[in-house]
Protein backbone atom coordinates (compact mmCIF):
# COMPACT_ATOMS: atom_id res chain seq x y z
CA UNK A 1 0.00 0.00 0.00
CA UNK A 2 2.83 2.50 1.30
CA UNK A 3 4.87 1.92 -1.74
CA UNK A 4 2.34 2.79 -4.21
CA UNK A 5 1.70 6.06 -2.44
CA UNK A 6 5.43 7.27 -2.61
CA UNK A 7 5.44 6.08 -6.22
CA UNK A 8 2.68 8.64 -6.54
CA UNK A 9 4.26 11.02 -4.75
CA UNK A 10 7.60 10.85 -6.25
CA UNK A 11 5.12 10.59 -9.83
CA UNK A 12 3.63 14.46 -8.89
CA UNK A 13 7.27 16.13 -8.59
CA UNK A 14 9.55 15.58 -10.88
CA UNK A 15 11.70 18.35 -10.23
CA UNK A 16 15.59 17.62 -9.42
CA UNK A 17 15.74 20.49 -6.78
CA UNK A 18 19.62 20.69 -5.81
CA UNK A 19 19.90 23.56 -3.71
CA UNK A 20 17.38 22.32 -1.30
CA UNK A 21 19.55 18.56 -0.24
CA UNK A 22 20.19 19.03 3.37
CA UNK A 23 24.04 19.71 4.48
CA UNK A 24 23.23 16.91 7.29
CA UNK A 25 20.35 13.97 7.92
CA UNK A 26 17.27 15.35 8.59
CA UNK A 27 15.57 13.56 11.16
CA UNK A 28 12.08 14.35 10.58
CA UNK A 29 10.07 17.15 7.78
CA UNK A 30 10.91 20.17 9.59
CA UNK A 31 12.64 18.12 12.61
CA UNK A 32 15.97 18.20 13.72
CA UNK A 33 18.96 17.10 12.29
CA UNK A 34 22.26 15.37 12.78
CA UNK A 35 23.72 18.61 13.08
CA UNK A 36 21.39 19.43 15.88
CA UNK A 37 21.51 16.18 17.55
CA UNK A 38 25.30 15.07 16.83
CA UNK A 39 24.72 11.08 17.21
CA UNK A 40 27.00 9.36 15.34
CA UNK A 41 29.47 11.90 14.30
CA UNK A 42 32.36 12.04 11.40
CA UNK A 43 31.17 9.00 8.73
CA UNK A 44 34.21 9.80 6.23
CA UNK A 45 35.62 6.81 4.88
CA UNK A 46 32.68 4.57 6.98
CA UNK A 47 30.08 2.56 5.49
CA UNK A 48 26.75 3.33 5.83
CA UNK A 49 23.82 2.17 5.62
CA UNK A 50 20.11 4.09 4.64
CA UNK A 51 16.99 2.16 5.50
CA UNK A 52 13.90 3.73 3.11
CA UNK A 53 16.08 6.41 2.03
CA UNK A 54 13.40 8.09 -0.23
CA UNK A 55 13.95 10.95 -2.26
CA UNK A 56 17.83 10.20 -1.03
CA UNK A 57 18.62 13.48 0.37
CA UNK A 58 20.14 11.62 3.28
CA UNK A 59 21.94 9.20 1.62
CA UNK A 60 23.30 12.04 -0.79
CA UNK A 61 24.16 14.30 2.44
CA UNK A 62 26.33 11.39 4.01
CA UNK A 63 28.15 10.57 0.69
CA UNK A 64 28.88 14.48 0.47
CA UNK A 65 30.70 14.23 3.71
CA UNK A 66 32.88 10.88 2.90
CA UNK A 67 30.96 7.89 3.54
CA UNK A 68 30.13 5.14 1.52
CA UNK A 69 26.28 4.78 1.38
CA UNK A 70 24.45 1.51 0.65
CA UNK A 71 20.56 3.04 -0.19
CA UNK A 72 17.76 1.18 -0.21
CA UNK A 73 13.69 1.84 -1.09
CA UNK A 74 11.03 -0.45 -2.30
CA UNK A 75 9.64 2.89 -4.12
CA UNK A 76 10.97 2.42 -7.99
CA UNK A 77 9.78 6.18 -8.08
CA UNK A 78 11.68 7.44 -4.94
CA UNK A 79 14.85 5.51 -6.22
CA UNK A 80 14.26 7.01 -9.73
CA UNK A 81 14.31 10.88 -7.94
CA UNK A 82 17.44 9.80 -5.70
CA UNK A 83 19.18 8.50 -8.94
CA UNK A 84 18.68 11.90 -10.46
CA UNK A 85 19.83 14.16 -7.37
CA UNK A 86 22.83 12.09 -7.21
CA UNK A 87 23.55 12.59 -10.72
CA UNK A 88 23.27 16.38 -10.66
CA UNK A 89 25.38 16.73 -7.22
CA UNK A 90 28.22 14.29 -8.81
CA UNK A 91 27.63 12.16 -5.87
CA UNK A 92 27.79 8.03 -5.76
CA UNK A 93 25.80 6.21 -3.76
CA UNK A 94 24.99 2.44 -4.16
CA UNK A 95 21.10 2.17 -4.36
CA UNK A 96 19.04 -0.97 -4.10
CA UNK A 97 15.35 -1.39 -4.82
CA UNK A 98 14.63 -3.54 -1.76
CA UNK A 99 12.03 -3.87 1.10
CA UNK A 100 13.97 -1.99 4.65
CA UNK A 101 14.89 -5.52 6.31
CA UNK A 102 15.76 -7.88 3.03
CA UNK A 103 19.61 -6.92 3.62
CA UNK A 104 20.91 -11.21 2.11
CA UNK A 105 23.40 -9.44 0.01
CA UNK A 106 24.93 -7.82 2.74
CA UNK A 107 27.54 -9.03 4.46
CA UNK A 108 27.43 -9.97 8.59
CA UNK A 109 29.35 -7.57 10.37
CA UNK A 110 30.43 -5.15 7.39
CA UNK A 111 28.27 -1.64 8.19
CA UNK A 112 29.76 0.91 10.36
CA UNK A 113 26.52 2.77 10.61
CA UNK A 114 22.55 2.03 10.16
CA UNK A 115 20.20 4.91 9.89
CA UNK A 116 16.28 4.78 9.31
CA UNK A 117 14.47 7.97 9.01
CA UNK A 118 10.72 7.48 8.84
CA UNK A 119 10.38 4.10 7.91
CA UNK A 120 10.14 2.19 11.01
CA UNK A 121 6.73 3.80 11.55
CA UNK A 122 5.44 2.01 8.49
CA UNK A 123 7.29 -1.33 9.30
CA UNK A 124 4.74 -4.15 10.85
CA UNK A 125 7.15 -6.18 11.47
CA UNK A 126 9.54 -4.31 12.96
CA UNK A 127 11.78 -7.41 15.21
CA UNK A 128 12.38 -8.45 11.59
CA UNK A 129 13.87 -5.69 10.13
CA UNK A 130 16.08 -5.04 13.99
CA UNK A 131 17.22 -8.35 13.62
CA UNK A 132 18.43 -7.92 9.99
CA UNK A 133 20.29 -4.89 10.57
CA UNK A 134 22.05 -6.25 13.67
CA UNK A 135 23.65 -8.87 11.60
CA UNK A 136 24.66 -6.48 9.31
CA UNK A 137 26.16 -4.50 11.71
CA UNK A 138 29.78 -4.36 12.97
CA UNK A 139 30.34 -5.22 16.58
CA UNK A 140 29.73 -2.24 18.26
CA UNK A 141 28.41 -0.06 15.18
CA UNK A 142 25.21 1.98 15.94
CA UNK A 143 21.79 1.91 14.40
CA UNK A 144 20.12 5.55 14.66
CA UNK A 145 16.61 5.56 14.09
CA UNK A 146 13.51 7.99 13.83
CA UNK A 147 9.86 8.04 13.34
CA UNK A 148 6.54 9.06 14.29
CA UNK A 149 6.14 9.94 18.05
CA UNK A 150 3.47 7.18 19.72
CA UNK A 151 1.82 10.27 21.41
CA UNK A 152 1.55 12.34 18.61
CA UNK A 153 -0.41 9.58 16.80
CA UNK A 154 -2.47 8.97 19.78
CA UNK A 155 -3.91 12.61 19.69
CA UNK A 156 -5.77 15.02 16.77
CA UNK A 157 -7.61 17.86 16.36
CA UNK A 158 -11.20 17.83 17.09
CA UNK A 159 -13.14 15.95 13.99
CA UNK A 160 -10.41 15.07 12.47
CA UNK A 161 -8.10 11.58 12.45
CA UNK A 162 -5.10 11.34 14.84
CA UNK A 163 -2.12 12.30 13.39
CA UNK A 164 -3.58 14.51 10.49
CA UNK A 165 -3.57 17.75 13.44
CA UNK A 166 -6.02 20.36 11.81
CA UNK A 167 -7.05 23.66 13.10
CA UNK A 168 -9.64 22.68 16.42
CA UNK A 169 -9.32 21.44 20.04
CA UNK A 170 -6.48 19.21 20.66
CA UNK A 171 -7.59 15.81 22.10
CA UNK A 172 -7.01 12.31 22.78
CA UNK A 173 -8.13 10.21 20.05
CA UNK A 174 -6.69 6.64 20.78
CA UNK A 175 -5.34 4.93 23.48
CA UNK A 176 -1.54 5.12 23.30
CA UNK A 177 -1.43 1.53 23.88
CA UNK A 178 -3.33 0.74 20.89
CA UNK A 179 -1.48 -1.09 18.13
CA UNK A 180 -4.01 -0.84 15.32
CA UNK A 181 -2.44 0.89 12.18
CA UNK A 182 -3.49 4.56 11.52
CA UNK A 183 -2.90 6.59 8.25
CA UNK A 184 -0.88 9.68 8.39
CA UNK A 185 -0.99 12.40 6.21
CA UNK A 186 2.43 12.76 4.27
CA UNK A 187 2.64 15.25 0.82
CA UNK A 188 -1.72 15.18 0.65
CA UNK A 189 -1.31 11.22 0.68
CA UNK A 190 -2.36 8.97 3.17
CA UNK A 191 0.36 6.76 4.89
CA UNK A 192 -0.56 3.42 6.88
CA UNK A 193 1.60 3.76 10.01
CA UNK A 194 2.24 0.75 12.91
CA UNK A 195 1.99 2.71 16.83
CA UNK A 196 3.95 1.29 19.01
CA UNK A 197 4.67 2.43 22.44
CA UNK A 198 8.33 3.90 23.80
CA UNK A 199 8.37 0.35 26.06
CA UNK A 200 7.76 -2.10 23.18
CA UNK A 201 10.24 -0.75 20.38
CA UNK A 202 12.58 -0.75 23.50
CA UNK A 203 11.59 -4.19 24.19
CA UNK A 204 12.36 -4.96 20.67
CA UNK A 205 15.69 -3.45 20.56
CA UNK A 206 16.83 -5.74 23.43
CA UNK A 207 15.55 -8.85 22.01
CA UNK A 208 17.26 -8.65 18.46
CA UNK A 209 20.52 -7.95 20.64
CA UNK A 210 21.29 -4.05 21.04
CA UNK A 211 22.10 -2.09 23.32
CA UNK A 212 19.94 1.59 23.69
CA UNK A 213 22.23 4.33 24.18
CA UNK A 214 19.94 7.68 23.78
CA UNK A 215 16.25 8.01 23.65
CA UNK A 216 15.26 11.94 22.40
CA UNK A 217 12.07 13.61 22.52
CA UNK A 218 12.75 16.63 20.73
CA UNK A 219 10.82 19.62 21.06
CA UNK A 220 9.21 20.76 18.07
CA UNK A 221 10.77 23.72 16.43
CA UNK A 222 8.82 27.06 16.03
CA UNK A 223 4.81 26.75 15.84
CA UNK A 224 4.92 23.61 14.97
CA UNK A 225 1.65 21.79 15.51
CA UNK A 226 0.71 20.24 18.12
CA UNK A 227 3.29 22.58 19.86
CA UNK A 228 5.70 22.05 21.89
CA UNK A 229 3.37 20.67 24.72
CA UNK A 230 3.35 16.69 22.23
CA UNK A 231 7.04 15.31 20.93
CA UNK A 232 6.23 14.63 17.51
CA UNK A 233 9.24 12.71 16.44
CA UNK A 234 10.88 9.77 18.63
CA UNK A 235 14.72 9.42 17.91
CA UNK A 236 16.58 6.54 18.94
CA UNK A 237 20.49 5.51 19.40
CA UNK A 238 21.54 2.09 20.08
CA UNK A 239 24.54 -0.19 19.40
CA UNK A 240 24.95 -3.88 18.71
CA UNK A 241 25.39 -6.38 21.66
CA UNK A 242 25.45 -9.75 21.34
CA UNK A 243 25.90 -12.60 18.46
Amino acid sequence: MNTEVWDRIAARDRTVEVDVIPDSVVYAPGGPTEADLRLFGDVADKRVLDLGTGSGTNAIALARQGAHVIALDRSVAQLGRARKLAAATDIRVEWHECDAADLAFLRADSIDLALATGVLGEVEDVDRLLRQVHRVLRPGAPFVFSYDHPMALAVGREGDAPGALPLGTLEVQRSYFDNVPVEVTRDNERIRVWPRTIADVFASLHRAGYRVELLLEPEPAGSADPGPDIPLVVVWRARKEGV
